[in-house]
């Protein structure tokens, strides 16, 4: 920003003068005479120490710390720019001539266009003098420090009135001096205030208030924030007096720039009129006349006189319109060159003025984070001003355009640098990651969220994209360089080279300003780089070529080499060939120029591979450069290679390694193929290479191809064959194998090398380099070359088997290791089978029978490795056994021994399931090893495998080393279903106590468990057999275990024998009674079953034998007795004789655990009936509290014979009784009271069991359980009681 004024680039701020703290050494006291007093400038020690004079010196520290003068300053705090002055500085004249001129009125400024003596006359547009003005010349307010008389202390002898006409009198003074200075700043509108200095002793003074008002009132203050006292205080207290200062002077600062921006709005609207000037029709016809300035100049002045003042104010958004409006009719002025001709004075100042408001609008945008438009702004400047330079002729092809566009990048990254280092943030063009669900459901409540997405999804204008300053620094670094282009090419022509711009531009040390901006776009771009990036940017890369092709051009070499060599490891090994070609013919320049042949040679070979500066109308060119190189120099050493590593960069021969067999067994001959090509636009014919050696993976010795030519003026075919034959590998030292063959390439030849390696020894067999030798006078040169496999941009191309020669044909090999072969052993012919009778039955040890057979024609050691899989059922435990072993999951090295060719030996292995049925699957690993390596005797051997799924055989990395193991391995996968072999299904039925209960007056009911409580539960378990081929059961027993809850009463299985043969679906059956007491704690939890079944059962297998025994135990299932609440037991007996009297118990019982019943028992007795009743037929037995009973008895006489039914009991509980009206309604009123029917009282029926049919399920209300069945099926209720009735 050097090249544009700063007062026109500056950010404005309210300007505040303060005068009075010059740091003078301060005045004595009558009292004590001075000596002579020390200047202003060196003050004593003795005044250093006076507290107003560091008063005097901390305000000027704070006051000229608050704002400093800077281009970016986005803040709108209230400070001001601090100029310090004298007291009595005088200000600038507003006008030419004096007040009490008669002229006065009609005169100007004296840097208007209208004063013939002023800068601008008669055309000017704006001078950076008029900022100056107002920002070093003419204040907003002003501000003035003075001490404030102290009188001393009273001496004996003086008089208190001497002492006031003496501070009278020295406030006349200090009021006349600030009049004075009032005088002057009302004549152009400043604001004035004093701030006197006084002792803290002052201020406690109570004639100070008086003394205040009467300087104020004498010097003509403003009542308001125009005068303040201060005394010496501390840094942090003088910190807030300035704000307060600041704060209290802001308003009258904004006032007066309010002030001034509406009288300039009034001028411009007298100029916006447009006068009767005639525009020549050309600039020579007003050649020497002095035109005055047009409206439109008037309008651009004045539209940035108040965008100015509204900088001043702080309000950016009024300051931009404003600006906007003076840089849109420059634009129409510089449209016109009758208006504005090229290259005149009026002219480049209206360039300067554009492009300082460019910067001023720019910035403003910023400050808003208005991004794109800033950039649109300062994009759109670019590109009119180059259309207008095309009609100014100064187009693309002068260096003029290009020093200009140099300009504005550099002022644009200048810019944004300052404004990054504060408060600007460059937005990101990285894409956002994706949103996750929830993200999305959030934003698609928002509506303007919305619109920004779909607008992003749109993509992004990079024109319209903000990039940090590094971008805009190396935009500049390029227009320079094109600057440069133009006046080199200037220079040739002797028309330009008079000009006075050229005279100008030959004094511009082009390439220094190039080296300077791609430096700083440099740094720029690697501090804006992603932090988690381990490698530089692309472009920083480009930048740092492009500042070595600096160098380069300023003949700086070495410095180019530095930057060459950094620059050239990332593109080597980020394969970018279109950016390495350049770079390495520039480095190769370099090292001409340095004169070193060993860097020169180095960068030859490595251009052969990258076919750098050559094409296909020349393939010659760099061998022939790299001949005439070693055909003309001498090497640094020429006792040692000179070894040109090329592992990172791309080799000069394309190699393909080609194995036809993935794998060999050991001393079979493994073929393989190693194609060398070379470059389309490359020839190798004229190097001399003289041999080629093939180096293997393993420690072996090389294959060495000597060339050898018969005609060397033959051409060079397609595609040449050279026969390698042979190549054994084995441990004994051996010499390297050496065959003849050409090695001369044309351009895009190929040279097949073919032939055979076998091995005595298992192992990995590749190629791991090529390596070519030349050799020429006293060059000794060495080429390694990785093979293409090796390489990871090869990984994924096919290669060619090479079938014939002529004419060439080749064959895809379809296989991912191709350039490697694995030798092994020769696998072992052994043979596994394995029996067994599946399917498993849960709880038995199932066997598995697995036979070994030995078919190979040597003894080998076996051994055996098991694994069962784990399984995704629940509560399932399994293990597995052979042998002595016994595991869950994995059972090692059991061992088979030696057995020899033909022999077999049969293991069994033991598979136990549990739990639920389902899918086992056990993986058998069968590993056979020759004897040799193994140790003697049924050992297992000392590397055994890790686990049968991963079988591994290591890999020697020399043949010093102990060879792999000769073992191969068999793997059997059985999938084997367990099932139950016997499945159980439990039914049980509760029946109610019929013994009688305790009631709550017996304090046995409090006494641990109630046995007259316990309820009686039936559970029927049906055995069924599931085994397809049947079952041996030995024993079916009940194992009691007998709880607080649940006690066994008796079971059929104790006198029932269920042992034998058992086919498929036979069912077997057991019943057992228990006495269950309810828990009164957890009425809710099941109880649990006292006991279990256990089966002792054997296989039956397809040739008739039986199996190992096996055990099933069936747990009985959990007891849910049923809970009753009122219910009523009638007791009847089964038979009755004729005529004979029989007792008709009923029994109510009350089981509610809170409320009590009020019960009614009535006996419906009909003449049809075959019983006489002697007892109650209606009544009400007592309350019944919750856990009593009450019983009623009848006495029966039968008189008729058969099934007799009983008289019906209905049994009816009052407590929730309701009152049902009669037909006609219970009438109101005493009088019809008497005469009116009863209620008919009723309440809830209470059902009636009969006990000899009484059978519930778990926690049955009763009412489907009071159902029995007779014989011929007929359904009666329990409540029906039958007597059967003998004579």
């Amino acid at each position: 920003m050097n090249s544009y004024p700063p007062e026109l680039l500056v950010q404005l701020a309210p300007v505040m003068f303060v005068a009075g703290l010059d740091v003078q050494v301060p005045p004595q006291t009558p009292s004590t005479p001075a000596p002579n007093t020390p200047t202003a400038s060196t003050p004593t020690a003795s005044s250093r120490q006076d507290p107003f004079y560091i008063l005097a010196v901390r305000l000027r520290d704070a006051l000229l710390s608050q704002r400093k003068v800077a281009i970016w300053q986005p803040e709108k705090a209230k400070t001001f720019q601090v100029v310090l002055v004298d007291k009595e500085v005088p200000f600038p004249p507003r006008k030419m001539l004096r007040p009490e001129d008669p002229q006065y009125n009609s005169s100007h400024s004296p840097i208007s266009p209208l004063t013939p003596s002023s800068p601008l006359h008669p055309d000017g547009l704006i001078a950076p003098i008029w900022i100056r003005k107002h920002t070093a010349l003419v204040p907003s307010v002003f501000v003035v420090f003075m001490r404030l008389y102290e009188s001393p202390p009273l001496q004996a002898g003086q008089d208190e009135r001497d002492r006031e006409a003496e501070e009278k009198k020295r406030d006349t003074e200090l009021a006349a001096e600030i009049a004075q200075r009032k005088k002057s700043t009302n004549e152009r509108n400043i604001k004035l205030t004093a701030v006197l200095m006084a002792s803290r002793r002052m201020l406690d003074d109570s004639s100070l208030d008086t003394r205040l008002t009467y300087i104020r009132r004498q010097s003509g203050l403003d009542p308001r924030a125009a005068l303040f006292v201060l005394s010496p205080v501390s840094q942090t207290e003088i910190g807030d007096f300035v704000r307060s200062l600041q704060d209290a002077l802001h308003e009258p600062a904004i006032e007066y720039y309010t002030n001034h921006s509406k009288r300039v709005r009034r001028k411009r609207n007298r100029h916006s009129q447009v006068n009767s000037y005639q525009v020549p029709l050309t600039p020579l016809a007003s050649t020497g006349v002095a035109r005055p300035l047009r409206p439109e100049g008037w309008t651009v002045r004045y539209e940035y006189k108040m965008a100015c003042f509204a900088e001043f104010r702080g309000e950016d958004q009024v300051a931009l319109k404003h600006y906007q409006d003076a840089y849109a009719t420059l634009m129409i002025m510089f449209g016109s060159t009758a208006i504005l001709p090229p290259r005149t004075k009026r002219w480049a100042e209206a360039k300067v003025l554009a492009d300082c408001i460019t910067v001023k609008i720019a910035k403003l945008y910023l400050y808003n984070n208005e991004h794109g438009l800033a950039l649109s702004h300062q994009n759109a400047h670019m590109r009119k001003f180059t259309d207008f330079s095309r009609g100014w002729g100064i187009g693309e092809e002068t260096f003029e355009l290009w020093s200009w566009l140099a300009r504005q990048h550099r002022v644009f990254a200048e810019l944004l640098e300052q404004g990054t280092r504060s408060t600007l943030k460059v937005p990101s063009s990285y894409p956002t990651p994706a949103p996750s669900a929830a993200l999305m459901a959030v934003q698609a409540l928002e509506a303007g969220q919305m619109g920004l997405d779909a607008m992003r999804v749109l993509g992004l204008n990079p024109n319209q994209a903000l990039q940090h300053p590094g971008f805009y620094y190396y935009m500049a670094a390029r227009c320079t360089e094109r600057r440069r282009d133009r006046y080199l090419a200037a220079e040739s022509d002797s028309h330009q080279t008079s000009s006075p711009g050229f005279v100008n531009e030959n004094k511009v040390d082009h390439l220094t300003i190039v080296l300077e901006l791609y430096t700083r776009s440099y740094e720029l771009f690697k501090k804006w780089s992603p932090r988690d990036s381990q490698n530089p940017g692309r472009m920083t890369l480009w930048i740092a070529y492009r500042i070595a092709q600096t160098y380069y051009d300023s003949g700086k070499f070495e410095l180019a080499v530095r930057f060459f060599e950094r620059i050239a490891k990332t593109y080597r090994r980020e394969n970018w060939e279109s950016l390495l070609q350049p770079l390495l013919s520039q480095w190769y320049k370099c090292a001409q120029q340095l004169g070193d042949v060993d860097l020169s040679v180095r960068l030859l070979v490595e251009m052969l591979g990258y076919g750098a500066t050559s094409s296909t109308d020349d393939p010659d060119a760099l061998q022939d450069d790299l001949l005439a190189v070693l055909q003309s120099t001498v090497p640094s050493v020429t006792e040692e290679p000179l070894v040109v590593d090329l592992s990172e960069s791309k080799a000069i021969l394309e190699s393909t390694i080609i194995f036809r067999e993935p794998q060999v067994d050991v001393g079979v001959a493994a073929p393989f193929q190693l194609l060398l090509t070379s470059q389309t636009n490359v020839s190798l014919s004229s190097l001399p290479f003289t041999s080629l050696a093939i180096h293997f993976d393993s420690d072996v010795p090389p294959i060495i191809v000597r060339h050898t030519q018969d005609d060397p003026d033959a051409e060079i075919p397609a595609v040449q064959r050279i026969d390698l034959g042979d190549f054994v590998i084995s441990p004994t030292p051996s010499e390297p194998k050496e065959v003849q063959g050409s090695l001369r390439w044309g351009p895009g030849t190929t040279i097949a090398l073919v032939g055979s390696v076998r091995s005595s020894l298992p192992m990995q067999v590749s190629i791991s380099k090529l390596v070519l030798t030349i050799k020429e006078r006293s060059w000794w040169i060495e080429v390694p070359i990785v093979p293409n496999a090796s390489l990871p941009e090869h990984a994924l191309t096919a290669p060619k088997w090479l079938c014939s020669v002529s004419p060439p044909r080749y064959v895809p090999m379809r296989r991912e290791d191709h350039s490697s072969v694995r030798v092994r052993y020769r696998s072992h012919r052994v043979q596994v089978a394995i029996e067994h009778d599946g399917p498993a039955f849960i709880g038995e040890e199932f066997p598995i029978e697995i036979n070994v057979t030995n078919q190979d024609d040597r003894e080998l050691d076996f051994i055996i490795d098991v694994l069962l899989q784990p399984t995704e059922l629940e509560d399932t435990v399994n293990y597995i056994s052979m042998d002595d072993q016994r595991s869950t999951s994995l059972i090692k090295t059991v061992a088979c021994g030696i057995l020899a060719p033909g022999v077999s030996v049969l293991k069994k292995l033991y598979l136990n399931n549990t739990g639920a049925p389902g899918e086992r699957i056990v993986d058998i690993s069968v590993q056979s090893q020759a004897p040799s390596v193994s140790s003697s005797g049924s050992t297992p051997p000392t590397s055994a495998p890790t686990s049968p799924t991963s079988p591994t055989s290591p890999i020697p990395t020399d043949l010093v080393s102990p060879p792999v193991v000769d073992r191969t391995e068999t793997l059997r996968t059985l999938a084997i279903s367990a099932v139950e072999p016997i499945t159980v299904e439990h039914t049980s039925v509760y029946r109610r106590p019929t013994r009688p209960q305790p009631g709550l007056s017996d304090l046995q009911t409090f006494e641990g468990q109630d046995e007259a409580a316990a309820s009686e539960a039936l559970v029927s378990s049906t055995f069924t057999i599931h085994a397809a081929a049947g079952l041996v059961i030995g024993r079916v027993a009940l194992q009691r275990k007998d709880g607080e809850h649940a006690k066994f009463m008796d079971c059929s299985l104790d006198q029932d024998d269920l042992s034998g043969e058992w086919l498929a679906g036979d069912e077997l059956c057991g019943r057992c009674r228990i006495s269950v007491v309810p828990d009164e704690d957890h009425p809710e939890e099941p109880i649990t079953g006292p006991g279990e079944y256990e089966v002792t059962w054997r296989r039956i297998h397809p040739d008739g034998t039986y199996g190992a025994t096996a055990a099933t135990r069936f747990p009985l299932p959990p007891l849910r007795p049923p809970t009753d609440g009122l219910i009523a037991l009638l007791d009847a007996p089964a038979t009755a004789r004729l005529h004979t009297p029989i007792p008709l118990r009923l029994t109510v019982r009350n089981h509610h655990p809170t409320r009590s019943a009020n019960v009614t028992v009535q006996l419906d007795v009909d003449a049809a009936d075959g019983f006489v009743v002697a007892g109650l037929r209606h009544g009400r037995i007592p309350i019944l509290l919750p856990g009593a009973e009450e019983s009623v008895t009848w006495n029966l006489i039968a008189i008729e014979c058969g099934m007799v039914k009983v008289p019906s009991v209905k049994v009816l509980d009052r407590r929730s009784a309701v009152q049902i009206a009669t037909n006609n309604g219970q009438q109101q009123g005493a009088g019809q009271g008497a005469g009116a029917e009863g209620a008919q009282t009723e309440g809830d029926q209470v059902k009636v069991i009969d006990i000899r049919w009484d059978g519930r399920g778990a926690h049955e209300d009763g009412v489907d359980g009071a159902i029995a069945q007779k014989e011929d099926g007929q359904i009666m209720r329990a409540h029906e009681a039958w007597v059967m009735v003998m004579p």
